[in-house]
């Protein structure tokens, strides 16, 4: 084995390119082969197709070792001895059961196209993952947090901009990567909406309030000019270089924003959205709502949020009640 596996087998990160270099050659051809088939058949996000490339690159490198040679080599006690090897490192229950979601797609694709005779990772059971409920601010929290200046120093255009990304963050509960997406075209001031390109390349609308929009006006005019170069296209977002902001930036943003709340968590653009969506449902929105301004597929995914709620709920009876 060598120092870069054996380190890779020690601490559980992986160079997955240096890895997927030295698989056997009929290996190395399936990872190609099933790039492809993510990213242009099955249409998946960059984000999904860098995990599960991951995810399956790992575990041939452990087969490999093992001796394996082909996908049609791969057995059932192959799959399960890779994912022993990972708990055993400390990986986490959701990270356990996205791995074996990425072996199951990986051999059902092998299975699929010929490579192998048969599917093993029908027989491999995933994980159950536990629903933890999302940390979010307190309502006067995320009021701090959005009108906060972190560095009055700072250039004003730099100032607009962060300003509109944690307004926008919080007032249409977007994804980090739906924001970072957004074109100036993208958005309709007269009906102060957005139009949001969501996972698997899902449209919708989402409505955003006065404050943002005043926000908005302010960039538009005074901030994204100031950033503009030919690099920056129809982006609504600009980095500090004028190109489109790096979902990287955001979550720097959204973090300088929290640590400027006294006694706010420290949360990034993912805790501006799970903020919204409980504050909407405390403000008496209904479920289906939600779901539509979250983008969620699902409204069992959405439900959490009741969850979070009764949870604030209980803790402010025990602080609140005498005979708590």
């Amino acid at each position: 084995m060598s120092a870069r596996a054996q380190d890779a087998d020690r601490t559980g990160r992986v160079d997955v390119a240096a890895l997927r270099a030295a698989l056997p050659a009929a290996l190395a051809e399936a990872v190609d082969a099933y790039e492809r088939h993510l990213r242009l058949e099955r249409n998946r996000s960059p984000h999904t197709v860098r995990a599960y490339l991951g995810d399956v690159v790992g575990f041939l490198d452990h087969f490999a070792r093992l001796g394996g040679r082909r996908p049609a080599d791969v057995e059932l006690h192959h799959l399960r001895g890779w994912l022993s090897r990972q708990r055993q490192l400390g990986a986490a229950r959701a990270t356990m059961a996205r791995r074996a979601a990425a072996l199951r797609t990986f051999t059902a694709w092998a299975a699929a196209t010929g490579r192998s005779p048969a599917d093993p990772g029908q027989q491999l059971a995933s994980p159950k993952t536990r629903r933890t409920l999302p940390g979010v601010l307190r309502v006067d929290e995320a009021e701090q947090l959005v009108t906060a200046v972190p560095d009055p120093e700072a250039p004003e255009p730099m100032r607009l901009r962060d300003r509109l990304v944690v307004e926008l963050l919080y007032a249409a509960g977007i994804r980090v990567s739906e924001l970072s997406g957004l074109d100036v075209d993208d958005v309709d001031r007269a009906r102060r909406v957005l139009r949001v390109l969501g996972k698997g390349n899902k449209q919708r609308t989402v409505p955003y309030g006065l404050a943002a929009d005043e926000a908005l006006e302010a960039w538009l005019a005074r901030g994204r000019p100031a950033l503009a170069t030919d690099a920056s296209g129809p982006a609504l977002l600009l980095g500090a270089r004028g190109g489109r902001i790096d979902p990287r930036a955001v979550r720097t943003i959204v973090h300088r924003h929290a640590a400027a709340v006294p006694g706010a968590p420290d949360l990034g653009p993912h805790g501006l959205r799970h903020s919204a969506a409980t504050h909407l449902l405390e403000g008496g929105a209904d479920l289906r709502t939600v779901q539509e301004v979250l983008g969620h597929a699902s409204l069992s995914t959405t439900q959490i949020y009741t969850h979070v709620s009764v949870e604030r709920l209980r803790r402010t009876y025990q602080r609140a009640h005498p005979r708590a």
